[in-house]
């Protein structure tokens, strides 16, 4: 073999971050494959809550790779947009008036099971999620296409200052119940207690990324990609990109929407209401979107449930070691994890590579 093949078939040459993860990793495989050989059903309920919450991390991820998709902005105001969709939610079930209205929701004095007519209402709640993601983007992004990204980015954090001041009136006095069907209802599987909720967020997330995957099989979809790799070339082969935009801010808010009424279940919350501290969850999910890749569906995904495994595996194996980890380590895993991820791939796992010539 001459010199230059055999220049072709060496191994790239490990980089210290590389080594850093690896060194990392090996003691925790080890420790988790003595975990389960020890107790397999609490590593089986370890494992499907961490399946549940990295699927409501990969909802709200997914709506923010959407969103820098079409438009190169992190946009800061999810986690009120979330709380604002589980509002409209409380609105039609809770009150059963239309949201913004008097009108009662006829939705639910239809006949039949109770839970026919809420999940009727999760899709009229949805729909005012879109209109609001919709109107945001209408008056506040679509004016400053052209403009320093730093300058839309400051934009939707003001908005989510406003929307969650806002949507906090309407909760501190008394949280807002969301009347969600399975409630904390629990079943057992394989010697385990599993909450109905971690099945609910486990499909959603599920129909969510396939119907993201045949969204990009279309002609609109087709579009995006294109305004995501190149936004002038696609504005030069007649792309309405304001279309474009207006349907990831769109989708955006019915992902957080999703996200937030999810995040007022377990392993989230147990309250089941909308609070305060629901707009935070799009704070908690931030590390699954850097660690996939601002750009990456696939990486909202895998970001979400690596995220997801690494919290709540600390918070069931390391919860004796509060004394010396103090009592809110679960919350900086995931920002630990981030960290990492990042250390060895600056990017994200599935994130594009930015080349700066300088």
């Amino acid at each position: 073999m001459s010199e230059s093949n055999q220049r072709d078939f060496r191994l790239p040459k490990p980089t210290p971050g590389t080594m850093f993860v690896i060194g990392i990793m090996i003691p925790i495989t080890l420790f988790l494959i003595v975990q389960l050989f020890n107790n397999p059903s609490t590593f089986f309920r370890t494992f499907v809550q961490s399946m549940a919450l990295g699927s409501v991390y990969a909802l709200i991820a997914l709506g923010f790779v959407l969103i820098f998709k079409a438009s190169q902005v992190v946009n800061f105001s999810q986690g009120a947009l979330a709380m604002c969709g589980a509002l409209f939610l409380s609105f039609l079930v809770a009150d059963g008036h239309i949201p913004f209205t008097t009108i009662r929701n006829p939705l639910m004095d239809l006949p039949g099971p109770e839970w026919l007519g809420w999940f009727l209402s999760l899709f009229v709640a949805l729909f005012f999620a879109a209109l609001l993601g919709l109107v945001i983007e209408r008056i506040t992004i679509r004016p400053m296409v052209g403009e320093p990204i730093f300058a839309v980015a400051v934009i939707t954090l003001g908005l989510e200052i406003v929307l969650r001041t806002f949507a906090t009136d309407a909760v501190k006095i008394q949280f807002r119940s969301l009347e969600i069907p399975w409630g904390n209802q629990t079943f057992s599987l394989f010697g385990a207690t599993l909450n109905w909720s971690y099945i609910a967020m486990m499909i959603t997330a599920g129909i969510a990324f396939v119907a993201v995957y045949l969204f990009y099989k279309t002609r609109t979809g087709i579009s995006m990609r294109a305004v995501a790799h190149d936004q002038e070339a696609a504005m030069a082969q007649g792309i309405n990109v304001g279309r474009v935009f207006a349907i990831a801010w769109g989708a955006g808010a019915v992902l957080a929407t999703l996200g937030g009424i999810f995040s007022t279940q377990p392993p989230v919350k147990q309250i089941g209401a909308v609070e305060p501290d629901t707009a935070l969850v799009a704070f908690r999910a931030l590390p699954a979107v850097i660690l996939g890749g601002l750009d990456s569906v696939q990486g909202a995904l895998v970001g979400g449930l690596l995220i997801g495994a690494a919290e709540i595996y600390a918070g069931q194996y390391l919860a004796g070691e509060t004394a010396w980890l103090g009592a809110g380590y679960p919350v900086i895993i995931p920002y630990f994890v981030m960290i990492i991820g990042l250390i060895v791939r600056p990017y994200g796992l599935f994130g594009t590579p930015e080349v700066r010539r300088v």
